[in-house]
């Protein structure tokens, strides 16, 4: 079998989903690529999670052809894709429709920086694409959502800021591996709760100073990070 290992790690992942309450149904999917950049493995389309495992992985190459498995990969793939051939940094990928954090996607809202759990996790605001045109819909709907991404991110480091809400649709978020993109994914779930929250106390709630997100995102990611045990 084809990638056994990254197989059983991009299963584990997609079950992460449900462990953070970021899915409901099969609304959701985990890939990862390979060391060599020249294989994906994801979740076959429309399966149940109490269902996965490993064996029922799809793996494809960069063009999307299926090279092992029985199952169809999961429809998004060619947005996967695309950010796998765009983002060096990207490990893993993972796609949700978890509740608040497409409340924004729906409002067609970035998430602002309010505040240091913010800022532990993403520097800055979690940025918002522009809306598909119909002729891009229609075209090739899953491409063309992976490229408006990469499109918002021309002037956005993805290492910094590994998120984007699509209008009307949902987040997708990439980290390392497919366990780190989990992680970000749960981590944006919580800070879109927060958000939310906080407009509820005060609609008219300040950004978070720069200074302070400058510090706590730095202390985290930054060349000198001094955050948890290296």
């Amino acid at each position: 079998m084809m990638l056994e290992s990254l197989r059983e790690e991009v299963c584990r992942a997609n079950f992460q989903l449900v462990a953070h309450g970021l899915v409901s149904l099969t609304w959701g999917n985990v890939s990862a690529i390979c060391d060599e950049r020249k294989h994906v493995v994801i979740k076959p389309s429309g399966v149940p999670y109490d269902r996965l495992c490993a064996e029922r992985m799809v793996v494809v190459d960069l063009d999307g052809n299926v090279m092992e498995g029985d199952l169809r990969p999961s429809s998004d793939l060619p947005a996967h894709l695309c950010l796998y051939r765009e983002f060096d940094c990207a490990g893993g990928v993972t796609h949700t429709h978890s509740l608040h954090a497409t409340m924004f996607a729906q409002a067609r809202k970035p998430i602002p920086c309010l505040g240091t759990t913010h800022a532990d996790h993403f520097y800055g605001e979690v940025p918002l694409t522009r809306a598909l045109t119909t002729r891009e819909v229609e075209e090739d709907y899953e491409h063309n959502t992976g490229r408006v991404i990469v499109e918002r991110f021309r002037s956005i480091d993805p290492k910094s800021m590994p998120a984007v809400l699509l209008p009307g649709h949902g987040p997708f978020t990439w980290g390392k591996d497919a366990a780190d993109s989990v992680k970000n994914a749960a981590a944006l779930e919580s800070i879109a709760r927060i958000a939310i929250g906080t407009w509820q106390l005060d609609a008219a709630a300040s950004p978070l100073e720069s200074y302070v997100l400058e510090k706590h995102h730095e202390r985290k990611h930054g060349p000198d990070a001094y955050y948890g045990q290296g």
